[in-house]
């Protein structure tokens, strides 16, 4: 399961930022670790990611933190500035990866079986009718 994107807003000059989590930048803050020490830490991406969230990164800035950033992360995030909820802005992002493997799974599936997959739906066990 994936960490959820903080919500965006405009600071102060107008700069489009993560929602800062005010826990998150206190104990960065005054805690024992800065950027740097935390940086050499081994964390996964995604938790970088998100932590570059928590902490109010701008839109701009957190789009350069490759490879930070997923391209999934990404493209989620077209979609919110677009208007998407972030469920919405996710469930599109699946959509295209699932799209983007149909085509070549079409392929295979007439190189083996000598037929077309969206042709046989309406015959298969999946079917919605009856």
């Amino acid at each position: 399961m994936r960490h959820p994107i903080q919500p965006l807003e405009k600071d102060t000059h107008g700069v489009l930022r993560f929602k800062r989590n005010e826990v998150v930048c206190y104990l960065l803050d005054n805690g024992p670790f800065d950027l740097n020490q935390l940086a050499m830490m081994v964390f996964s991406q995604e938790d970088r990611e998100q932590f570059a969230q928590l902490i109010g990164y701008s839109l701009s800035g957190f789009n350069d933190l490759l490879p930070y950033v997923s391209d999934e992360t990404k493209l989620m995030i077209q979609g919110i500035l677009q208007g998407q909820t972030a469920h919405e802005a996710q469930l599109n992002c699946y959509r295209g990866e699932l799209n983007s493997l149909r085509r070549p799974l079409r392929q295979l599936c007439y190189a083996l079986f000598g037929t077309d997959p969206d042709q046989e739906a309406d015959d298969g066990p999946y079917d919605n009718e009856g």
